[in-house]
């Protein structure tokens, strides 16, 4: 069994579990690899609509494995100038990757969330933790810093720079009602039950538009790094009209006409043309 498990759990839900409970699923090179290919799998299959991402065991994430990281992958006759970008770019790399994934994605957090880990948080659509859970940016205790992996872009975003820079700066651990109450996560599960709750609302979305789900996905972070109303406007307005475009909201006022679900095709409207 690999280090990063990709399982269809339902129709159109996929988990990505870190598997190296052993180690708190501390980021290794090797985990960081196949964590990235099950990202690219996960992007290229069209069936699935919703994804889940959270660890195996009692922790989601430990952050960075100080004691085994493992190999560097692709630094043959590679500088040893270049060698240190190229491991930290192997790790900063993970949320921008996450972005990509044209799935809405859950980060179902079962634990722990430190350094790294609670980054690899950041960077998902929707946040759900156990009420064990724990945040904390190790970094700033290890002698390092704590802006890593876009923690400095996106917490501030988040929950605002005051709260952010307080967790940043100071490196105290957030247990999960704080984290609810600063808007870090969005809800709070008893233990044992926040991947069951997540597949549950992943169900939920399916019922949605996957083309609207994922359009809504790359709008909201497209805006999130614009600085203009009108902008985000804009961009909302061609969004809206591609999702007009389909037979869907022709099928919401049949199926409410007709006191039923509606069922979303994304086909393109049949009155067009």
């Amino acid at each position: 069994m690999g280090l990063v498990i990709v399982a269809k759990v339902r129709p159109h839900i996929t988990v990505i579990t870190l598997n190296r409970p052993h180690r708190l699923n501390a980021m290794s090179f090797e985990l960081m690899t196949e964590f990235y290919e099950a990202l690219q799998a996960v992007a290229a299959d069209n069936s699935c609509w919703v994804c889940i991402l959270t660890g195996q065991g009692r922790a989601f994430c430990s952050g960075l494995d100080l004691e085994d990281p493992g190999v560097i992958p692709g630094i043959q006759e590679m500088a040893l100038s270049r060698v240190g970008m190229a491991a930290m770019t192997h790790f900063s790399q993970a949320v921008p990757a996450m972005r990509a994934l044209p799935q809405p994605l859950i980060a179902a957090i079962n634990g722990a969330a430190y350094g790294g880990g609670m980054c690899l948080t950041l960077g998902a659509d929707l946040r759900f933790c156990s009420e064990s859970a724990v945040f904390n940016c190790t970094g700033i205790i290890n002698g390092l810093t704590s802006t890593e992996l876009g923690a400095s872009y996106l917490l501030p975003r988040l929950i605002g720079a005051s709260r952010s820079n307080d967790i940043l700066l100071t490196g105290r651990k957030v247990d999960a009602r704080e984290a609810e109450h600063i808007g870090l996560v969005s809800r709070v599960l008893p233990d044992g039950e926040v991947l069951a709750h997540s597949i549950d609302v992943a169900e939920q979305m399916c019922e949605l538009s996957a083309y609207g789900l994922q359009m809504t996905k790359k709008v909201c972070w497209a805006n999130l790094e614009t600085n203009s109303l009108n902008a985000a406007i804009d961009l909302e307005d061609r969004n809206q009209l591609l999702l007009g475009n389909t037979e869907n909201l022709v099928e919401c006022i049949r199926a409410r006409r007709e006191k039923r679900k509606p069922v979303y095709t994304d086909v393109p409207r049949s009155d067009f043309g």
